[in-house]
């Protein structure tokens, strides 16, 4: 059975964010003094006495305020408790409960979910008289606790635990397979549009502002009964144009986000071409050895000719070499036209960085690719490359043994490179050839 789900919801800055990241242990949402820094639902799993718990973190709720995030906030935090089995309603000790805290009590008991109200900066033990004064929005379970120092969160965990109905949830799920699927690119590009397009409902709070997105946002899927975990992230800049703190830190949540993937999607915008900063972007994908897929988004934008994929597609190679290697594919998030092409290559990619290519075979196709084209000679003595072997997978790693490891030209070793991937089909993954003496 999937692990039950304990949703956080308050009004802007009660300390939702910085609980979530305490009970993590690390810093898993971006915390800041300025309201509104939490837009979309962010997950995250933690252990408790020995029970796996799924934690939504959400935005901070104002009710009937046009602004379009707070409109689309609120949207999130009535998914998330719909999702939920139990609901923490956070609120700040140190304020009385004010009209946004009415109407969101409201709305949590419509939810018919279980709901512990947790009265946070109760900092210290002269403090917690201060629940007393939220007795009025009518919950049963009040709990004094400090997110910022940790005082009395573990019996808040405590509370939760106790009421759940855990019997019959396995305290040991087996670990199954599952593709991480990371998607980047610049402010603007689509990628929260492409994530609710794969998704089939609104995960991430998509608006025309760049910058709409703020934290890596992660959610799960199943596609023909197979995992994917998708990570929608921060719109990337150059570090020299970050305006504050809080894009520097979505920033290097995304490049953690590359990190911790299988495979990334760059999307580029079909009206602006290949730009600077996505080839920066795609520098970093590959130099993580991570599988790549570069989407072209916003097709439906663009006026159509005899040969406009081809060209572009030819357009792009030109201005980056390396993306000979990778697929390139054509997409509307926004109709949804050929989305479903993301998810069949992205898996057909994770699978090829688990190949693991049987010495005998590739020592069979090299033998003919050597002798369709060998190695130059170094200084009239012949240059051999007597074997080679597959020395891991994800990225992977071919080892050539050789008399002369250093004297294989750069243009060779894209020659054997170009040939191998080829052969093995091993176009969109990483392949390092490493030349070892022999």
């Amino acid at each position: 059975m999937s692990k039950p789900t304990i949703t956080i919801v308050g009004i802007p800055n009660v300390g939702k964010s910085t609980f979530f990241n305490r009970i993590l242990s690390k810093r898993h949402a971006i915390v800041d003094s300025v309201e509104g820094i939490t837009r979309d639902r962010i997950f995250g799993e933690i252990e408790w006495c020995g029970n796996n718990l799924k934690i939504i973190d959400t935005g901070g709720y104002i009710p009937k305020d046009l602004d379009v995030f707070n409109k689309e906030i609120r949207e999130q935090v009535q998914s998330a408790m719909n999702e939920s089995d139990l609901i923490v309603f956070m609120v700040d000790g140190k304020n009385r409960p004010n009209a946004s805290e009415k109407k969101l009590s409201k709305l949590v008991r419509m939810s018919g979910k279980p709901c512990i109200v947790a009265v946070n900066k109760c900092d210290e033990y002269g403090t917690d008289d201060q629940i007393h004064q939220y007795h009025e929005l009518g919950f049963d379970k009040i709990l004094p606790i400090s997110a910022l120092n940790g005082r009395l969160t573990g019996n808040l965990l405590d509370t939760i635990i106790n009421n759940l109905n855990l019997k019959n949830l396995d305290k040991e799920p087996k670990k199954e397979e599952s593709l991480k699927l990371a998607i980047v690119g610049m402010p603007n590009v689509g990628k929260s549009s492409l994530t609710n397009a794969l998704l089939q409902k609104n995960r991430s709070i998509v608006t025309p502002i760049a910058g709409t997105t703020r934290d890596a946002i992660d959610a799960d899927l199943l596609w023909h009964g197979r995992k994917i975990n998708l990570v929608d992230t921060a719109g990337l800049r150059r570090i020299a144009k970050l305006n504050d703190n809080l894009e520097y830190y979505s920033t290097v949540r995304t490049k953690k986000a590359i990190q911790n993937s299988d495979i990334v999607l760059v999307l580029i915008d079909a009206e602006k071409g290949l730009c600077k900063q996505d080839k920066l972007i795609i520098d970093d994908v590959i130099k993580k050895r991570k599988g790549l897929i570069i989407v072209v988004n916003k097709w439906d934008l663009i006026k159509k000719e005899t040969d406009t994929m081809n060209d572009f597609k030819n357009k792009i190679i030109s201005q980056y070499k390396s993306l000979v290697y990778y697929p390139i594919i054509f997409i509307s998030a926004l109709t949804t036209k050929r989305v479903h092409l993301v998810l069949e290559i992205a898996w057909e990619l994770y699978n090829r960085s688990k190949k693991i290519i049987p010495t005998k075979i590739l020592n069979e196709k090299l033998k003919y690719i050597l002798y369709k084209n060998p190695p130059s000679t170094n200084n009239g003595k012949a240059i051999q490359i007597k074997y080679a072997t597959q020395v891991s997978a994800e990225p992977t790693v071919l080892a050539f043994y050789t008399n002369y490891p250093k004297k294989i030209k750069i243009h060779y070793r894209r020659y054997l490179e170009n040939q191998l991937r080829k052969v093995f089909d091993l176009n969109g993954v990483s392949v390092i050839l490493s030349f070892r003496s022999k």
